[in-house]
């Protein structure tokens, strides 16, 4: 790798932890914590879409068969990290609202507990099953 990839792969990171700062200390002086997180949300999208359009640009401007290729393999591991990802984001929101739930039902009777954890493993299982996706994706390429 070139020290322009490097580079190219830092510029996204070195954003993303300037706007979480910069959101951090929004909240801290008072602002509203709707509109900034609103705004992380729009700067994290903002960067998504960069990434995504650079390869695709890179690739236009090129004549080259190889270049095109890496182009596909990109969108396969652009797709693994969103299944992987997004099923993560599924399964810490089941987890998060199933586990308070079998705590309160464990504590009232103790017999319900082998019912409450399945729940709780349930949600757990979503973000295996991305894993699962990503890892089926990552080995079509190679």
């Amino acid at each position: 790798m070139t020290l322009f990839d490097f580079i190219m792969m830092g510029v996204p990171v070195v954003f993303l932890i300037a706007s979480v700062l910069i959101a951090v200390k929004a909240v801290s002086l008072g602002k509203s914590r709707k509109k900034t997180m609103l705004m992380q949300l729009l700067s994290f999208g903002f960067v998504f879409a960069v990434c995504l359009v650079c390869p695709f640009a890179v690739s236009a401007a090129s004549d080259a068969v190889e270049v095109a290729q890496q182009g596909s393999f990109g969108m396969a591991y652009i797709g693994a990290a969103a299944a992987t990802g997004l099923s993560c984001i599924g399964g810490g929101i089941a987890v998060g609202n199933a586990a308070p739930a079998a705590i309160g039902a464990t504590s009232e009777d103790p017999k319900a507990f082998g019912k409450a954890i399945i729940f709780v493993a349930l949600g757990e299982g979503i973000a295996l099953y991305g894993m699962l996706i990503s890892i089926m994706i990552l080995s079509k390429i190679g």
